[in-house]
């Protein structure tokens, strides 16, 4: 099982279970980090902290401390999609990285 700040950009996940002290889980939960509940990772910052998720429809970001507290599970059904990088996509920027020396 892997943990909310382990997840890709653009991978969907579902949340298994919020940890922490009591105080901290409630705020998680209110902001729609419940359990069951499918999130998406829209993006990461440069250096890691925050990141933006989608729940429920809503676009919110949190820091990466709190999403290690936060276990999810990959959805089975769905593949993840590609980040873009910059004003590439994914493709574009998967073949500059090939052209590099």
């Amino acid at each position: 099982m892997h943990t909310l700040d382990q997840v890709v950009p653009g991978t969907s996940v579902v949340i298994e279970k919020v940890g922490g002290a009591r105080s901290f889980r409630r705020r998680l939960m209110e902001l729609g980090l419940i359990p069951g509940t499918s999130v998406e990772v829209l993006r990461i910052a440069p250096f890691g902290d925050p990141m933006e998720l989608s729940v429920r429809g809503c676009n919110l970001s949190i820091r990466a401390a709190e999403a290690r507290q936060v276990e999810v599970q990959s959805r089975r059904s769905e593949a993840p999609r590609a980040a873009a990088i910059g004003p590439w996509s994914s493709e574009q920027a998967a073949g500059l990285l090939e052209r590099m020396p």
